[in-house]
């Protein structure tokens, strides 16, 4: 496994402190109390930092508190960066439910003093995450996911991924072949499969809109406010065909997932046109998710929270085991179309 896959910058993002937490946040003049907590998060670091407020402007108990997010060295660069935020603003200002970065001074990134590490401070807004769709639900986040898409199609992220068989799936690939993450016994049939994924899928993706969508949209980056769906951690923000976000909102493939997602569809039809071609795209993009997933994985791998939290990845049984998925995606993405996308894929894809 690799070392320092993206420079020694990741060595100290690994090890920021709460001194260096505060301090950041304190050089864009905010005045913080000095409690700082660690959030859940794997591929950024993330605080919440309880900050001094006169009474008279605190409506809620979240309203003491800011969200500092510090970005992962190297992954996005500051224009990447700067799409995912102007997506945000975007968004924000057409009144989405999405948690918009902090504007100061005209900015909304900021770099550590001394190190190329960007960070950038949110409101606290708290929430619940959701379970089980009902026919409602899924009529609100169909029309909320229309008008997200509207809002994204009117603008390009320039500096963004665009989501295809090459950057998912080939790039990734290459990724983990020349750098010996595959073990060898397994690396001959990973390869041969994922190639020929790519290849059977590459020509579905032609003539497909691509526009700015949330790219990871499953129900782990939804939060419900007061009966409304929020979508949050942009992160992986991109460019790519509305369903990307729409499969992952119900990722199953048995017959009431399948009815769930054509409610959901009626209803985001109602707020915009939704191109029925593009359901040909589920498989095929989730076979890349899985691709992406192991590559994401091994560039992160000297990151201790990453062994810590996915003491399976790299085993001989992993390794297996995509082998025999992708196996099955493709036969799959080969497969007769059932309607509502190529066939029938694995239902247990949350990554």
């Amino acid at each position: 496994m690799t070392n320092y896959v993206w420079g020694n910058e990741t060595q100290f993002f690994f090890h920021l402190t709460p001194e260096i937490v505060l301090d950041a946040v304190e050089a864009l003049k905010i005045t913080t109390t000095g409690r700082c907590l660690q959030l859940g998060s794997m591929e950024n670091r993330v605080y919440e930092i309880e900050i001094e407020r006169p009474t008279n402007e605190i409506k809620s108990p979240s309203d003491k508190f800011i969200v500092a997010k510090f970005y992962r060295p190297g992954r996005w660069n500051q224009d990447q960066i700067r799409d995912e935020h102007r997506f945000l603003l975007d968004l924000d200002e057409q009144e989405l439910p999405v948690i918009a970065p902090l504007v100061i001074d005209g900015e909304t990134l900021f770099k550590l003093k001394d190190h190329d590490i960007y960070y950038c401070l949110f409101p606290k807004k708290g929430g619940r995450a959701p379970e089980e769709l009902n026919e409602e639900q899924l009529q609100i986040m169909g029309r909320t996911l229309g008008r997200i898409h509207n809002i994204g199609a009117s603008s390009v992220a320039s500096h963004r991924l665009s989501i295809n068989t090459k950057t998912y799936g080939e790039q990734n690939l290459d990724f983990l072949l020349e750098k010996n993450i595959i073990p060898p016994q397994y690396a001959k049939g990973y390869e041969s499969v994922v190639r020929e994924i790519c290849e059977v899928s590459s020509p579905l993706f032609k003539n497909i809109k691509n526009i700015r969508i949330h790219g990871d949209c499953h129900k782990g980056n939804i939060i419900y406010r007061d009966d409304i769906p929020y979508f949050i951690d942009f992160d992986d923000m991109l460019m790519g065909p509305a369903v990307q976000d729409i499969w992952l909102v119900v990722p199953g493939i048995d017959e009431e997932a399948l009815n769930d997602r054509m409610v959901l569809l009626e209803a985001y039809d109602s707020m915009r046109s939704f191109n029925y071609e593009e359901l040909k795209l589920i498989e095929p993009l989730r076979a890349l998710r899985y691709i992406h997933f192991a590559a994401w994985m091994a560039k992160r791998w000297d990151d201790p929270i990453f062994k810590e939290n996915f003491p399976y990845f790299n085993t001989d049984q992993y390794w297996a085991e995509q082998i025999y998925d992708l196996n099955e995606q493709l036969r799959t993405i080969k497969g007769p179309s059932n309607g509502y996308g190529n066939g029938y894929g694995d239902d247990d894809y949350y990554y």
